[in-house]
């Protein structure tokens, strides 16, 4: 789904004080705390320093983030240190998959407030499972998909573990049954290319 040559550069936001408590984000708007500026600074020194090797001006490239605070602050941060002004375009088709009901909550608060069925059943198939007024990873996967085939030259998208996992599934093939599981990190500038990804 992306065009031969076109590099997607995808960095996941930094770290908040929810994913540290296993909280479910979504699409709330939970800020990065201190290690999640720390990981954005320095990802975008990596991404710099990439650039410069290969000779790219990174004013050459494309920029869009989700709407979301927390993926707003980690492009601003990285946008700073490639020496270009912070504000970029958004796209609410990057938000984070809509947990709905759950919002907030972790596993083990819904399975003590009498979801354990719901929760067990999430485990068994996170691909296709929706959460009470949320979506599910294969809806996800959909608007991601619809975004993904406007992209038409380099760019550089910050958004979400979710994000990442269903690009990889799109981009790379991986089977829909495991890209729930997907590792997402917050430390990694990712570039998918030519049907292959590259962690650094």
């Amino acid at each position: 789904m992306l065009p031969e040559g076109v590099r997607l550069i995808h960095i996941r936001h930094g770290e908040t004080d929810w994913n540290v408590e296993g909280r479910l984000q979504g699409q709330l708007d939970i800020p990065i705390n201190a290690t999640g500026r720390v990981q954005a600074a320095g990802n975008g020194e990596r991404l710099t320093a990439r650039l410069r090797d290969e000779g790219v001006t990174a004013d050459s490239l494309a920029y869009v983030c989700s709407p979301l605070g927390r993926t707003r602050e980690t492009m601003s941060i990285v946008r700073t240190k490639l020496g270009l002004d912070p504000a970029v375009p958004m796209d609410d088709r990057l938000k984070e998959v809509h947990f709905g009901e759950w919002s907030g909550s972790t596993y083990k608060e819904l399975k003590d407030g009498g979801q354990r069925g719901l929760v067990d059943q999430r485990r068994r198939d996170k691909w296709s499972f929706r959460p009470p007024g949320g979506e599910s990873y294969a809806e996800l996967a959909a608007r991601v998909g619809e975004w993904l085939e406007g992209v038409s030259r380099d760019t550089v998208a910050v958004a979400h573990g979710g994000v990442f996992r269903v690009l990889q599934g799109l981009i790379l093939g991986v089977p829909w049954h495991e890209v729930p599981s997907l590792s997402t990190p917050q430390d990694k500038v990712a570039i998918f290319k030519d049907g292959r990804l590259e962690l650094f």
